[in-house]
């Protein structure tokens, strides 16, 4: 297994441009054969170049999981790097903006890397395996090994993404199920830390994190058992009510989080440079957002999306620094991230359009679209901010987003419009209240030692 999914891989990146099947191999995740006994639909969509179950038990109750039980979901689509040598932490210190000085082995540290420019390059989350030893999950991890080649530092990258799987188990069964699974008390795990365990005599590293904004964690193992883990994940969460999640719902808990997404809620400048991420090539971005300024306007700094600075822009050198800098300055950004919550009549209006009569919009699809959708935020007709990532939340029973806004209508509460639909199409004015985020409480650093 281990050596057929780097032989695919290895082949999906070479033949990236190829016909599909007719000469680029088709690629699934290292689980496929243990996913594939429940999904009945049969049905696949890509996440970078795996092709994921979009569906098992439906979707409403795969976005509810991580709320009311846990999810098993599959990640092995990100990419996986190792960064190793004498210099790999002076590398990656510059390389990104958080402070790498006190970073202990297995601590995993949010890793937003930029480019000269201050925009956003890459993100992921770094995690320190050994004194000289990191890894790098990502959408890419692309923009380091490319920075990485630019320099004479003492350290060197390995490509280790089709070698290793990575599953989420994401809620408030998430610690049950995987002490059922690894046999392990795993309490002595903070957030933001991880550390290595067995499941049936298998080295695993479980690795505490919070993408659903729930008690979370993810496993790290080999790839020739991740069929067997998997089975074995899904037998020990069925007590605890676990739910498989397919694609389809994947992306939905980023939202009601309130975290921005790599590819979807912005585009990383490394796309105009030779680190541009090989894994997602396709599409353009939706919505009734027009850039001004060409493809530079999907590009975000970090303070746009939550990631900046609460004492001002850091002495230390990195990658950016002094892009951030002339902006504090200047008193920039003027943009801020928010939450949006949209008109339930407008947003069935849209839903139901196909019933009535008149022009039709863009349909909206439930819970998300696939793919980036950037829409116009209006006040009093003025643009004032760009709106991504909209969904159903079954468990707020609203339809929400992201939205990078200007700060003076920044304000919880304050009413603003969306335009939906593209450009050309009959689009659809939905009214929408600014919110703060997250959308619902973050539950990710309660203290497991009392459960």
């Amino acid at each position: 297994m281990a050596e057929a999914q780097r032989s695919t891989y290895e082949s999906v990146l070479r033949l990236r441009d190829a016909p599909f099947v007719a000469e680029r191999p088709a690629y699934f995740s290292p689980a496929a054969a243990a996913q594939d006994e429940s999904n009945p639909q049969g049905a696949y969509a890509p996440f970078a170049q795996i092709l994921l179950p979009l569906e098992y038990t439906g979707w409403i109750e795969e976005c509810a999981a991580h709320v009311t039980s846990c999810y098993l979901g599959d990640w092995s689509s990100l990419h996986k790097v190792v960064v190793r040598g004498r210099q790999a932490l002076d590398f990656l210190a510059w390389l990104g903006i958080r402070d790498l000085s006190r970073f202990e082995h297995g601590q995993i540290k949010h890793h937003v890397q930029l480019d000269q420019n201050g925009l956003v390059a890459s993100e992921g989350i770094l995690c320190r395996l050994d004194e000289e030893e990191f890894l790098y999950t990502a959408g890419s991890g692309d923009w380091l090994i490319w920075q990485l080649s630019q320099g004479s530092w003492d350290a060197e990258v390995e490509d280790v993404s089709p070698d290793r799987f990575i599953f989420g188990v994401q809620g408030p069964a998430a610690l049950d199920t995987l002490e059922k699974l690894t046999g392990d008390s795993l309490r002595d795990i903070a957030f933001s830390r991880s550390r290595m365990s067995r499941i049936d005599g298998v080295p695993v590293r479980v690795l505490r994190t919070g993408i659903s904004g729930e008690l979370g964690y993810e496993l790290h193992g080999p790839t020739g058992h991740a069929n067997a883990i998997w089975s074995a994940a899904v037998e020990s969460g069925r007590p605890f009510g676990l739910r498989q999640l397919g694609l389809r719902s994947q992306p939905v808990q980023h939202i009601e989080a309130g975290i921005a997404t790599n590819g979807l809620d912005y585009l990383p400048a490394s796309i105009l440079t030779p680190g541009a991420p090989r894994q997602f090539r396709r599409g353009t971005p939706g919505g009734s957002f027009v850039p001004e300024n060409g493809v530079t306007d999907y590009f975000r700094k970090p303070a746009e999306l939550g990631w900046g600075f609460r004492k001002g822009v850091p002495d230390r050198d990195f990658l950016g620094r002094d892009a951030l800098a002339a902006d504090a300055a200047e008193g920039e950004p003027r943009r801020t991230l928010m939450g949006l919550r949209w008109n339930a009549e407008d947003v069935s209006g849209i839903l139901t359009a196909h019933l009535g009569g008149g022009e039709l919009p863009d349909p909206m699809e439930v819970p998300r679209g696939r793919g980036p959708v950037f829409d116009q935020v209006l006040a009093g007709g003025r643009r004032v901010g760009v709106s991504t990532g909209r969904t159903v939340s079954v468990n707020l029973r609203a339809t929400l987003s992201l939205c990078v806004i200007d700060e003076n209508h920044a304000t919880p509460g304050n009413e603003v419009v969306v335009l939906w639909g593209r450009p050309g199409t009959a689009q659809r004015e939905v009214r929408a209240t600014v919110a703060a985020l997250p959308f619902k409480p973050d539950r990710r650093r309660i203290d497991v030692s009392a459960l």
